[in-house]
């Protein structure tokens, strides 16, 4: 990142210093050198023997391996010992089998995470007819064995990129040994990575990104080399795969955005650079970090929307069009081609034509305020009480609407007509009154009135048609394709529903209301027509439209952004799982992630302790050092040369960033929130405490590293040995392990109280 500059150099830093400058960019005294100079290492001398030089030349690569190895141990080990469906695998080990059965699915996550779980059940033969109900019992014919640990890879291989990374953050080998450590040996970590979650995959992804930036960063002296543009593509590739799997990803998104434009803004400042040159530099981080990962995005949805060609449980999240051309969707009874148009009698279904709309609804539980008369709300689920049947307006002569001497009269609906919705289940009319609405109590309430005989003007609704997608005609609607507004005759305000969610009378069901406003712009007062059946007109063919990937691209992210911001706590309902963000550094909290009877094999969700104290310790030291250094800076006392305080502020404000941007925002989110939500943010404290504790004894003597460094080895160690049980999986009477409980929050053997 872009670093502060000083403006005084003590006398001693006036001499060329090639290990000291290993990290500086634009060093004061060589002003004039500011793009050519590329600084060289000290020549490193090898030993002659040559087995021993062999192991010098090699070590990063043999440490890597024997790393990997490790880490291949400790995900792997015991991974089948549960044989029942453990935690959140009830959501995506479910979402996999829809994949391999092409059933059309809804989920508040972006694809790409989920398409691999498919993956490794397709890998381990599993053909997708198991239901993944939380706690059952895994039956022969599915390998649930391949599914855990292709996933457990991806955690796995968290330990070599966290030590790759402190390479190229520059620390010494002890501080990036355990940097891998420090990774390879926390439980929450180990736990996470052993099941058919998406953790694991966000986990790497997010180490992939900071591995890659750090790379990059590193080889600024050669920019537009094959090299530079390799590892800046990579790091938009990072990027493009750990938004595809979680929105969390946009935290890393972030840290990288930051790096990026101090970049290019200390870029501005550098008078020899030639414009050229530095628009050169805007192309390249357009290409490698916007385009890049928005092909990766995309391109998730597109192998998203191919797999899942067959009607399922996600359709109503979709546009009408989208599910007509879902194979097994009942809109292929829509009447489309030459008798598309709805006419009166037809019994339809309606839906919202905003970004997350839901079908018009209504059920026999009525408003316990207002005029306490029959609920309408939008729900996003298919069923009977979604139907409504057009009949005539009230007080209007009805031999324009019925023929009853002649079978075959139809009568379409037109632009400007009056219509009566008749909820088909409990025969009561839609209906709108000067009634404030329960929730948007700006506006008028709408319910279901009366039945066929009783009932007054306010049952009729206009209709206004807005477009069509198909057909450039306004003049009927058509199902599929019309949009149209719904208008109360007597008030004039438009039938609506915005996504705001009703109370647990409402069933969590979104509220629709009567907007007054006369917003004709606002979505969510247009409608369309999904379903429609009507005896005398004739069937569709299949595939009559076809729905266009842009539209259904936007409206599946609306939507998943909607369904995610509707997860907030139930203030009527205790969650034991759930826990507060203030709780997540200081290890106040653990998470049962199964049933905790004798005879289960129960996993815990707890972060070795060592490790997470250390870590969020190491934050607080980094912003008083940092602190500190700047204010002695400013009385022009200088504890650190040039290229240390570049380097220094460079990686230690990368990691602060990285902690910073993945864990306060969930202080402000409204969602509710879980421990494995901060394991993002953990990775980048974890690696700021090797990094603090190599500067701090960057000038002492060996004797002095090792005393620092083998006892945070051994606590590390030690403390993950006494916790591995909660991992590995324990077994029998949960009061065995009472000695696992240090602190009085972890509800292991008991109950947490809140």
């Amino acid at each position: 990142m872009a670093t502060m500059k000083r403006r005084h150099i003590p006398l001693s830093e006036k001499q060329p210093d090639y290990d000291s400058l290993i990290n500086d960019e634009y060093n004061d005294s060589f002003k004039e050198k500011t793009h050519k100079y590329q600084p060289q290492p000290q020549p490193i001398v090898y030993s002659s023997n040559k087995n021993i030089a062999f192991l010098q030349r090699n070590q990063h690569t043999i440490i890597t391996i024997i790393l990997t190895l490790l880490s291949f141990w400790t995900r792997f080990r015991k991974i089948t010992l549960s044989k029942s469906v453990v935690w959140d695998e009830a959501h995506f080990g479910k979402f996999g089998s829809h994949y391999l059965n092409h059933d059309f699915y809804f989920d508040v996550h972006p694809p790409l995470g989920k398409i691999l779980v498919g993956f490794s059940g397709w890998i381990g033969g599993y053909n997708g007819s198991f239901n993944f109900d939380s706690g059952a019992t895994y039956p022969e014919d599915v390998n649930f064995a391949c599914m855990r640990i292709f996933n457990a890879f991806f955690g796995a291989m968290m330990v070599p990129v966290a030590y790759l990374t402190a390479v190229q953050l520059k620390m010494s080998l002890m501080a990036s040994l355990l940097t891998a450590t420090m990774v390879l040996l926390d439980n929450a970590y180990l736990t996470i990575s052993r099941f058919i979650l998406l953790d694991s995959m966000l986990l790497f992804f997010t180490c992939t990104s900071l591995y890659t930036l750090t790379t990059f960063h590193n080889l600024r002296y050669e920019s537009f080399s094959v090299k530079w543009w390799t590892w800046l593509c990579l790091t938009g590739a990072s990027l493009g795969c750990v938004l595809s799997v979680k929105w969390v990803g946009l935290f890393a998104v972030a840290v990288v955005g930051v790096y990026t434009v101090e970049d290019l803004w200390q870029m501005w400042g550098d008078l020899q650079m030639p414009k050229k040159t530095y628009f050169n530099h805007w192309i390249a981080r357009v290409i490698g970090l916007i385009i890049i990962p928005a092909i990766i995005y995309i391109s998730s949805f597109i192998m998203h929307f191919a797999l899942l060609y067959r009607s399922g449980p996600g359709d109503a999240q979709m546009s009408s069009l989208f599910q007509a051309n879902l194979e097994g969707n009942s809109m292929s009874d829509n009447p489309l081609e030459l008798y598309i148009e709805i006419a009166y009698n037809s019994k339809l279904t309606f839906k919202n034509a905003g970004y997350g709309g839901g079908l018009l609804h209504s059920h026999v539980q009525t408003y316990p305020e207002g005029s306490k008369q029959q609920q309408v709300t939008c729900y996003h689920h298919k069923d009977d009480n979604n139907h409504w049947t057009i009949r005539p307006p009230r007080s209007y002569d009805m031999s324009y609407y019925e023929n009853s001497e002649d079978e075959s009269f139809i009568r379409f609906v037109k632009d400007g007509d009056l219509v009566r919705l008749q909820h088909t289940s409990t025969g009561r009319n839609l209906h709108s009154h000067p009634v404030n609405a329960p929730v948007t109590t700006s506006q008028w309430e709408v319910s279901c009135y009366g039945n066929e005989t009783v009932g007054d003007i306010q049952d009729n609704w206009k209709v206004e048609i807005v477009d069509d997608f198909v057909y450039q005609d306004k003049e009927r609607v058509r199902s599929l394709t019309t949009r149209f507004r719904l208008r109360h005759e007597k008030m004039g305000c438009l039938l609506t529903a915005d996504n705001g969610v009703l109370p647990q009378w409402g069933f969590k069901q979104t509220e629709v209301y009567c907007d007054k406003r006369n917003d004709t712009e606002n979505p969510h007062s247009m409608w369309n027509v999904e379903q429609h059946w009507n005896e005398k007109l004739p069937a569709a063919p299949a595939n009559a439209y076809k729905s266009h990937f842009l539209r259904d691209f936007i409206t599946l992210n609306i939507a998943m952004w909607t369904s995610n911001n509707a997860l907030t706590p139930d203030p009527d309902k205790y969650d034991i799982l759930s826990s507060e963000p203030s709780e997540w550094p200081f290890v106040s909290v653990g998470l049962r992630m199964c049933g905790w009877g004798d005879n289960d094999i129960k996993y815990y969700l707890l972060g070795n302790p060592i490790v997470w104290w250390l870590s969020i310790a190491s934050i607080f030291v980094f912003v008083f050092t940092t602190v500190f250094y700047v204010i002695r800076m400013q009385r022009q006392i200088y504890d650190l040369s040039n290229a240390q305080w570049d380097h220094f502020f460079y990686a230690g404000k990368t990691l602060f960033l990285g902690w910073f941007f993945h864990y306060i925002p969930f202080f402000i989110m409204g969602r509710v929130t879980y421990l494995h939500h901060y394991f993002p943010a953990l990775y980048f404290s974890i690696i700021m405490v090797p990094f603090l504790m190599d500067h701090f004894t960057r000038n002492s003597s060996r004797t002095v590293k090792y005393a620092v460094f083998i006892p945070v080895y051994i606590a590390v160690i030690a403390t993950f040995i006494h916790f591995a049980p909660v991992s590995f999986g324990l077994e029998g009477p949960i009061t065995n392990y009472s000695s696992l409980v240090w602190r009085k929050n972890w509800n292991l053997i008991e109950e947490r109280n809140n």
